[in-house]
This record gives structure tokens, C-alpha cells and sequence, in this order.
């Protein structure tokens, strides 16, 4: 990675260096990262999974994303909220994800906290979204010094502390930040990088959840 945080790509364009060029790693960050979604499946599947990152990189777990998909029901949240023992141990015994019986109990638990909180706000887009960042909260310039620096900030902090009163975990400030960069509620892409100004287009364009 370049003191900038930026790297060329293989098709000669500049990009945020962290995913190294792999491909699979590349497209991940030029297709995803950064765009805002607003499906419930999707943003619990990846508070999930972020979950399950917490201690390794999101590379690993990006690469059995499949296996996870497969062995959570397509983390369809009525589902895997109906998850019981056979399925904890099921989950134990799959090679093909991170075999974690803490975090795959974890997972069965958000799930039931994600249909009440559904019940409560009308989808779990809506919660999340209540707590997009203010703009006071943001970096004047997202220069890669500046961004290096914030792995929670106050919003991840207090959305953690909420989702935790809740009764979810595995939902630290670290964790829910990378949530939300990852699910569009900020544009974390580098200043330079060629995904940032289409992120920003489609945040602009995005309809909150309400």
C-alpha cells in the first residue's frame, strides 16, 4: 500500500490500495463497497458476517461468503431466527465457514433481535439508516491519513451500544463502523480513487429507508 492509500489497478486505474489487486478482492471493492443498500437480507447478512471477521480479514471471510450464504438460509432472518441445536451443531461441523460456536450462536440470537426490531422501526433499513452520520461527523477531505484513523467513530459507538441494549452481539464500534462502510452510510473510498465519486452519485440518489 502507497502512503496515499492508493494503488493502479491491472486496467491502469487508481484505486483504494486494501484490496491489493486480487482479483476476486477487487471486485468486491469496485461493485460493492461503499453503495448504499437498503435490503434487510443484506444488511443483516453482512452484520453477521462482519461479525465473523472480527479477528481476521474480511478476504477470509469474503472468500467462504458462499459457504456462509449456503449454511444461513441465504441469512434470510425468519429463517435463521427458527435455527435450533441441530442446526448450532450443523454449523459447527461445516468446514466451509468459520466453525465459531460462539458467533454462529450469535448469529441465531441477532436474527430473533433483527424481527423484533423489524416489528419496531418497520425494517431494519430504516433503523440503520436513522443513524446515517451527520456531516459534522465526516472528514472535510477523506485523505487516506485521516481515514486510517477512524475505526469507530461516535455514531458506530452509540449505534453499538443500542444494538447491544438490544440484546445483539458480536456488534462492537469496530465491527458496526466496517458495517458502515461497507453498506453506503459513509463513502470511506480515498480521495483518488476512481469508485468514490460514482459512490457519492448513488448516495445522492439513494431514497432513505424511513
Amino acid at each position: 500500500m502507497t502512503s496515499d492509500g492508493l494503488i493502479k489497478g491491472p486496467d491502469g486505474r487508481i484505486r483504494c490500495a486494501w484490496h491489493g489487486n486480487l482479483p476476486d478482492y477487487l471486485a468486491y471493492h469496485d461493485n460493492e463497497w461503499g453503495q448504499p443498500v437498503s435490503d434487510d437480507t443484506r444488511l443483516f447478512e453482512k452484520i453477521c458476517l462482519e461479525g465473523f471477521q472480527s479477528g481476521l480479514s474480511w478476504l477470509t471471510i469474503l472468500r467462504k461468503r458462499e459457504n456462509f450464504r449456503a449454511g444461513f438460509a441465504g441469512f434470510d432472518i425468519e429463517k435463521v431466527a427458527r435455527f435450533g441445536d441441530d442446526d448450532v451443531e450443523r454449523l459447527v461441523q461445516d468446514a466451509g465457514i468459520i466453525r465459531h460456536r460462539g458467533k454462529i450462536v450469535s448469529t441465531i440470537n441477532n436474527a430473533k433481535r433483527a424481527l423484533e426490531m423489524r416489528d419496531e422501526f418497520g425494517s431494519l433499513a430504516a433503523y440503520f439508516w436513522s443513524h446515517e452520520p451527520p456531516a459534522s461527523e465526516r472528514p472535510a477531505v477523506a485523505d487516506w491519513a485521516t481515514l486510517r484513523t477512524m475505526g469507530k467513530t461516535a455514531t458506530s459507538t452509540a449505534i453499538s451500544k443500542d444494538l447491544k441494549k438490544r440484546g445483539w452481539s458480536f456488534v462492537g464500534p469496530t465491527t458496526v463502523y466496517a458495517f458502515m462502510q461497507a453498506m453506503g452510510l459513509v463513502n470511506d473510498h480515498v480521495e483518488g480513487c476512481c469508485c468514490r465519486d460514482a459512490v457519492e452519485t448513488a448516495r445522492a440518489a439513494f431514497t432513505r429507508p424511513k
